[in-house]
């Protein structure tokens, strides 16, 4: 695949949505704070109707933007 392949498939359904529950085990903390994080804005989130979704792409951008040196 080239490059302008590769950046065309990102945020496409190419890996399914996650769910909340999910995204709270992968980042060790609890659910309610996955969705305090939403509705302040700080996570990445699609919203599917009235559900909130995550691509595993924006989340892994996320975190190695929270880094610190």
């Amino acid at each position: 695949m080239d490059r302008n392949s590769e950046e065309g498939a990102r945020g496409t359904l190419a890996e399914p949505l996650l769910r909340p529950d999910e995204v709270a085990r992968m980042l060790g903390v609890r659910r309610s704070s996955v969705y305090e994080y939403v509705r302040t804005g700080r996570l990445p989130h699609v919203r599917v109707g009235r559900h909130v979704r995550f691509l595993r792409e924006d989340l892994e951008d996320w975190v190695r933007r929270q880094r610190r040196p």
